[in-house]
């Protein structure tokens, strides 16, 4: 572990990653997200930025203090140092933080950093203890040329295949959802990693790509192909393996109403005021629903449009059967303040998403505002220079 963690106030535990450094080499989501996550858990993770920046914080709109808000959700408890890898004397520093910490990630394309001397075979030559992760976008294989954006991963996994209408186009998710699990699924290949460090004092090259991310991501979809030679296809807002699991409509407004198994079924079906449904040879199981479920479907709405959908959620959910109504944006973080989950974190004065791992001992940490492009520079070159001088945040 390095010396170049900054100090938590003394009214606070330190993260249970405290100790840890990590050089973040990587830019956009995937990466940095992994990296905020471990800066949350107490690693002092060091941002490195090309001359221009992260692309991100020219992602407008929408804007905050004129950065853009994409860049400020996935970047707090870093700091910053600028470095033009085309420069020696950069590549050099660059080199120095690779050398001195216990984990690097980017997500350059595969080979990318070798030319800098920054690649995974002279990083570990140098440093053999590193933990070293590259993130991609199709793997280091015969992918390796190919550019890692979530939207060409989401349509070439067949994850748009399965999203929209039967009728319509294909749609992408809402968010880079891959990109997203990528950045989680590299936290946890960088903690395997550390773990079996501890044991042997030896680092190792994790690797992630897109695309594997997808292939897992999209789980019983996948496993009906691989496993059952059923190439699934789009259904709207309905599921392939169980009815009712979809928004219906009342007599105000849409509701998603849950049946995940036969006795929520007879509990939703006495709620509803039509028990006998549920003895009905044809719905009386998860497969004869579904076989049935286009018989099923109108006896469901005809029951569900006698009151508004927030009667019918407050009745159901009291009979404790899962539905929920489908809110915008503000109304999904005003339920989840609603229900004590503070979904609000300020870094630094500035609002964020919080870290939604509880721990009771070491809780995430909130110390550091989503850093201004080389805000730490100096400190962190002068640092780097000579061993012998401590970090600047442990300066009085």
């Amino acid at each position: 572990m390095t010396d170049m963690c900054p100090q938590p106030p003394a009214e606070a535990a330190p993260g249970p990653l405290d100790g840890l450094l990590v050089a973040d080499f990587s830019r956009v989501l995937a990466g940095p997200y992994a990296t905020m996550l471990l800066a949350d858990l107490g690693a002092d993770v060091v941002k490195v930025e090309g001359p221009t920046g992260d692309d991100t914080r020219h992602w407008v709109p929408p804007v905050r203090d004129d950065v853009g808000t994409y860049y400020l959700a996935i970047n707090r408890n870093k700091r910053s140092i600028q470095l033009d890898l085309k420069d020696p004397a950069d590549q050099e520093v660059a080199r120095r933080l690779a050398t001195r910490a216990d984990v690097m990630i980017h997500n350059f394309k595969p080979g990318g950093l070798d030319k800098y001397r920054l690649g995974y075979a002279a990083v570990s030559a140098a440093n053999p203890g590193s933990v070293y992760c590259s993130i991609s976008g199709f793997g280091s294989a015969g992918g390796a040329h190919l550019p890692g954006y979530d939207l060409l991963v989401q349509g070439m996994s067949g994850l748009m295949s399965l999203t929209g209408g039967p009728d319509g186009p294909p749609y992408r998710a809402g968010i880079s959802v891959f990109d997203v699990m990528t950045g989680m699924h590299s936290v946890i290949g960088i903690l395997a990693a550390l773990r079996h460090r501890e044991a042997t004092g030896e680092g190792q090259h994790v690797e992630t790509n897109l695309l594997s991310t997808a292939m897992s991501a999209l789980v019983n979809q996948t496993s009906a192909y691989v496993a059952g030679g059923v190439v699934p296809g789009r259904m709207g807002n309905a599921h392939l393996s169980l009815f009712p699991y979809e928004p219906l409509a009342t007599g105000d407004g849409d509701l998603i109403v849950v049946a995940g198994n036969d006795g929520q079924f007879r509990r939703l079906a006495a709620a509803l005021g039509i028990p006998e449904v549920a003895d009905d040879e044809r719905f009386d199981s998860v497969g004869r629903r579904n076989d049935h479920r286009e018989e099923l479907r109108p006896l469901l709405l005809e029951a569900l449009s006698t009151r508004s959908a927030q009667e019918w959620f407050d009745l159901l959910s009291d009979a404790g059967i899962p539905c929920g109504p489908i809110n915008d944006v503000r109304g999904g973080v005003e339920l989840a303040e609603s229900l004590g989950l503070e979904p609000v974190a300020m870094a630094g004065g500035v609002p964020t998403v919080r870290n939604p791992i509880r721990l009771s001992a070491t809780p995430a940490r909130y110390d550091l505002p989503p850093p201004a492009l080389d805000s730490h520079g100096d400190e962190i070159r002068a640092w780097l220079a000579d061993d012998t001088r401590p970090d600047p945040q442990e300066t009085p």
